[in-house]
């Protein structure tokens, strides 16, 4: 393992196959299905930086653990993506002291308005 500037300890494609028991080219699958990015060095080889290595075991536990094929994989790292930039958002929006947002951002319950309520006769029957 060698470090990288900034980004941590970077193992190679042989070093990350062994570690999580895969073949290289499933990681190399991985990188063609736009599931993985790694850096390359100035020779060209795959650097897997801990966030790397982080994604790939999301991708392991997805596949081998819960099932899901590589399609899906793709759209829930995609949704995890788009999480986390919302997250990111709301927190932003917080700071600035965005009416109720700093409740919201806190992970408390806030009271929504749903507008007038319809009356009881206009309502449709609830399941019991």
């Amino acid at each position: 393992m060698s470090t990288r500037g900034g980004e941590g300890p970077v193992l190679r494609i042989s070093g990350v196959a062994r570690r999580y028991g895969i073949h290289p080219q499933t990681l190399r699958l991985y990188e063609r299905q736009g599931l993985l990015s790694p850096s390359r060095s100035r020779g060209n080889t795959r650097l897997y930086t801990r966030a790397d290595l982080e994604r790939l075991e999301v991708i392991l536990n997805l596949t081998r653990d819960l099932g899901v094929n590589l399609a899906g994989v793709e759209v829930i790292l995609h949704m995890r993506q788009r999480l986390a930039a919302l997250q990111g958002a709301l927190r932003q929006l917080a700071l600035r002291g965005g009416e109720g947002v700093g409740e919201a951002g806190s992970g408390a319950l806030v009271p929504v308005d749903r507008g007038p309520r319809l009356p009881a006769a206009v309502r449709p029957p609830t399941r019991t």
